[in-house]
C-alpha cells in the first residue's frame, strides 16, 4: 500500500510507524518480500513460476524458498506432474505464520481484529458508544488486544507483526452531527493517538486514515488486480474514500487526497450540500429516529442490519443520487476504470446502493464524460480494520503492490 505525497507530521500522519516494544518479528529482506508478495498475489507458485515472475535467478529463488519454508512462512502443496521433467511443487503462504492486529476507530463503534497472513480475520471484538473519547478508545484498544492475545498460544503470540490502526482525521469535526455535547470531542485536538497506544502495548504501532486503509484493503484484497485506477467510496458514520492511480493509493501533498466527503452535490430538494451530509450512515440514523425506530442495529454489526423499510429506501435513493454526482465529478477529472462503493453495511444494502447509483448516473448530463464501471467493493464492512491490520504485515513481509500489479498486466 504505497502512499505518495508529502505527509503531515504529528498525530494525524496517515502512515505513522512507531517501532518499539519487545516484538522481535524480523523484517524480511527485499527479495524475500518479493517472493512472498508474488505467492500471496497468485495464491500458489512453483519455483519455476517465481523465477519467471520475479526476474531472479533460479538459484536465488531456491535459496529464498528454502529459507521461507524453514521459517514456516511458505507451505508445500501437492506436486504437479507435467509431460516431461520433474514434477513442480507449488508453494503457498502459511496462514498461521504471521498475525497482526487491526483497529478501526469509528464515530459510533470501534473494532479490534486479529488477522492472519493471508488476510482472514480470525477473531474480533467490537464496542459501540455514543461518541468516541480518547481515554475510552485507549481502553477499548488495550483491553481488546489483551483479550485476543489471551486466546492465542505462546507460539502464535511470538508471530504478531504489530498493530495497525485505522482512524478518521480530525475526530473532533462533525461532533454535532453524531450528537456529541458541545466541546465533548475537543479532547482529540492535539491528542497523539499513536504515541499513547505505543506507550501501552508491546508491539509496533502503525497509524493510517480509516478511509485510506479501507481503500488500501480494496486495492490489495479486492478489485486491485482488475482495476489499476479507481475512485473508492466507503460509507461509514461519515462517507470517506480514496484514490488509486497506477495500482497505488494516492494521498496527495497533505495526505488528504480522496477525502471525498466534502464534495459538493445537489441535495434532494435541489439545495447545495456536501456528500457526507447525504451519503453517510448518520443520516439514516436520523431518519430512523424521526420515525421512532431504534437505530442501534446500525452500529452493532453489519450482519445485524434489518430492512428498515421506507427510511432505508429514502436513504438509499438519496445516497445513490449523491454518489452519482460525485462519480461524474471524479470521472471529469481522472479517467478512472471503476468507481467502487462499499461501506459498513451488509452486502444486500451495498447492492441496492450500487443499483440506485447506476440508475441515478443515467439521469445526469453525461456529455463529454466517460463513466467508469460502477461496482461493489469486494472486501466489505471490515475493510477499514483489514486495511489497518495489513500495515504491519506489509511493513515487515511484503513489497510494493504496484510492482506486482504492473507485472501482471
Amino acid at each position: 500500500m504505497t502512499i505518495h505525497g508529502n505527509q503531515p507530521t504529528g498525530p494525524q500522519n496517515p502512515a505513522v510507524i512507531l517501532a518499539g516494544g519487545s516484538n522481535q518479528v524480523r523484517v524480511r529482506a527485499h527479495n524475500e518480500r518479493l517472493v512472498l508478495s508474488l505467492v500471496r498475489l497468485r495464491g500458489s507458485l512453483s519455483k519455476a513460476d517465481i523465477t519467471r515472475a520475479s526476474g531472479l535467478s533460479a538459484q536465488t529463488v531456491s535459496v529464498i524458498m528454502r529459507a521461507l519454508e524453514k521459517d514456516g512462512l511458505l507451505l508445500r502443496g501437492e506436486p504437479v506432474r507435467g509431460r516431461v521433467g520433474q514434477p513442480s511443487v507449488p508453494m503457498r503462504l502459511n496462514p498461521d505464520a504471521v498475525f497482526s492486529f487491526g483497529v478501526k476507530i469509528g464515530r459510533r463503534s470501534a473494532d479490534v481484529v486479529l488477522m492472519d497472513f493471508v488476510g482472514r480475520i480470525r477473531r474480533q471484538v467490537r464496542q459501540t458508544y455514543a461518541y468516541p473519547k480518547p481515554e475510552q478508545i485507549l481502553d477499548i484498544i488495550t483491553s481488546g488486544i489483551d483479550r485476543l492475545e489471551g486466546q492465542m498460544n505462546e507460539d502464535q503470540r511470538s508471530r504478531i507483526a504489530g498493530i495497525g490502526i485505522a482512524a478518521p482525521f480530525e475526530l473532533w469535526n462533525w461532533a454535532e452531527e453524531v450528537g456529541a455535547p458541545p466541546g465533548a470531542m475537543d479532547a482529540w485536538r492535539g491528542f497523539d493517538l499513536s504515541a499513547e497506544i505505543s506507550a501501552r502495548v508491546r508491539h509496533a504501532v502503525y497509524l493510517q486514515n480509516d478511509a485510506t486503509s479501507a481503500c488500501g484493503a480494496e486495492l490489495v484484497f479486492g478489485v486491485g488486480p482488475s482495476y489499476p485506477d479507481f475512485v473508492y467510496f466507503f460509507i461509514g458514520s461519515f462517507i470517506g474514500g480514496g484514490i488509486v492511480l497506477n495500482s497505488e493509493v494516492y494521498s496527495g501533498r497533505t495526505g488528504t487526497a480522496g477525502a471525498l466527503g466534502p464534495l459538493p452535490v445537489r441535495g434532494p430538494q435541489g439545495e447545495n450540500r456536501q456528500l457526507l451530509d447525504i451519503a453517510s450512515i448518520f443520516v439514516l440514523e436520523k431518519l430512523l429516529h424521526e420515525r421512532g425506530i431504534d437505530p442501534q442495529p446500525l452500529w452493532y454489526s453489519a450482519d445485524e442490519w434489518v430492512d428498515f423499510g421506507e427510511p432505508l429506501e429514502i436513504w438509499i435513493r438519496d445516497t445513490g443520487a449523491a454518489l452519482a454526482q460525485a462519480i461524474v465529478a471524479a470521472a471529469s477529472v481522472i479517467d478512472f476504470g471503476a468507481a467502487v462503493i462499499d461501506g459498513g453495511f451488509p452486502p444486500w444494502v451495498r447492492r441496492r446502493i450500487v443499483t440506485a447509483t447506476v440508475e441515478a448516473v443515467a439521469r445526469l448530463d453525461l456529455q463529454g464524460v466517460i463513466i467508469p464501471d460502477i461496482i461493489e467493493g469486494v472486501v466489505g464492512a471490515q475493510a477499514r480494520a483489514i486495511g489497518g491490520a495489513s500495515l504491519p504485515i506489509f511493513a515487515r513481509y511484503l513489497t510494493d503492490q504496484s510492482v506486482l500489479f504492473k507485472e501482471l498486466a
